[in-house]
């Protein structure tokens, strides 16, 4: 019976949570490509999101004096006082924010501190408005905390623009949050100046609402306007948004497992207490290195954002060479989200995933089905991998569809 394990003769049950969510998407799929790969297949897998650059030489050093000098021990639940400094100097330097150390939150990587927000501020019945398509852990996340998770339909036809009155339509009694994602996993959308206005002038009148804004690919985006989040346009929503970053993907520092979020001082000490009775405080090694990161100009930063552009506009070049295929050009983030409805309706192809496997098995590329992200027929290739690779991978994949 599923939720039972058998152990002596005996039936465990699980919890009624752990039966509510499923494994991510991304990872099980990579979990697959990297297997056929130790069994001798040579499986290019575009389903990662993590930048396949080094750590910036500044950064480790810092890390390596941090072990030298001993700053080896457990840290403060919510970080140390030098790293939330930098912190809340980033917000002010970078984003033109103003954050006291008590409003930020330092957490083992960006993932947990929106998992933390989620239960802290939702609850059993409680309707959070995610736009579509989303970051696979968001409606998983939302349903363990209690919480309904309210799809803001998009489409690919108007480049995932929010539709204000389909979102009021969406707003309810019992809605407690909006979660954004600028630029978005997986589509590239970056909402702009004049969408965050508009969804915080609805926002100023629903007073029980908070915002999340996810902000961890500021730094790879080539929009034509600069970053922006919701306060930059709206600062009076301070007190109910939550602004969540982290060092991963600008910095390459994926494995080191910073992430972090500034708000209103009642959530962050929620958080933090949370956090104590979790996994307390997030390595003091990565907090010295993050440190370092924040602290420092990156130079490798806009090399490697050159690099991710590059590669975007050989690979949504490659695509759009592919009948049925729609490809548009992204506003950042390292991934692109094409299109496959065409090709899969001309084809003997049930879905998206029926394609991911079929590219996986015959072309041995990994990518990620769109219906992971709320968002049928497409498919969400990474390109953060060398362009030889994807040469290779777009080669592959030209061949076997076209």
């Amino acid at each position: 019976m599923y939720g039972t394990i058998k152990h002596q003769g005996k039936k465990l049950a699980f919890s009624n949570r752990i039966k509510l969510i499923k494994p991510s998407s991304t990872m099980a799929l990579t979990s697959k490509a990297n297997e056929m790969r130790r069994q001798g297949d040579d499986v290019l897998v575009l389903t990662v999101g993590e930048p396949d650059f080094d750590t910036p030489q500044y950064i480790k050093d810092a890390a390596k004096k941090a072990i030298d000098m001993g700053a080896t021990k457990y840290t403060s639940v919510d970080g140390t006082p030098e790293l939330k400094e930098a912190i809340v100097n980033k917000f002010k330097n970078e984003n033109n924010l103003s954050f006291k150390t008590d409003e930020v939150i330092v957490s083992a990587g960006c993932k947990q501190s929106i998992f933390n927000m989620l239960q802290v501020l939702i609850d059993n019945g409680d309707e959070v408005v995610i736009p579509e398509p989303y970051w696979v852990s968001y409606s998983d996340m939302v349903v363990y905390a209690g919480g309904k998770p309210i799809m803001l339909e998009t489409t690919y036809q108007n480049n995932f623009d929010i539709d204000i009155t389909q979102l009021e339509n969406c707003l309810s009694k019992n809605t407690k949050l909006l979660m954004i994602n600028s630029p978005n996993n997986p589509s590239g959308k970056y909402f702009n100046t004049k969408t965050l206005t508009d969804i915080a002038e609805l926002l100023v009148n629903n007073r029980n609402i908070f915002v999340s804004s996810d902000d961890i690919y500021e730094h790879i985006h080539w929009h034509e306007e600069g970053f922006h989040n919701i306060l930059n346009v709206a600062p009076g929503l301070k007190n109910r948004t939550i602004v969540l970053n982290g060092v991963s993907k600008a910095y390459s520092m994926t494995g080191w497992r910073i992430g972090y979020a500034a708000g209103d001082s009642e959530v962050i000490k929620k958080m933090k207490t949370l956090q104590s009775q979790s996994t307390s405080c997030a390595s003091s090694i990565s907090q010295a290195a993050a440190c370092a990161a924040l602290s420092n100009e990156c130079k490798e930063l806009p090399n490697m954002r050159a690099e991710y552009k590059k590669r975007h506009d050989f690979v949504v070049s490659q695509l759009n060479q592919i009948k049925g295929v729609l490809c548009k050009e992204t506003d950042g983030t390292f991934y692109v989200f094409p299109s496959f409805k065409e090709y899969i309706n001309n084809h003997d192809l049930t879905d998206d995933n029926d394609l991911a496997m079929k590219l996986l098995n015959e072309a041995k590329v990994a990518v990620v089905p769109g219906s992971a992200f709320g968002m049928t027929g497409h498919l969400r290739l990474s390109i953060a991998i060398d362009m030889k690779s994807l040469e290779d991978a777009m080669m592959r994949i030209k061949s076997l569809l076209s």
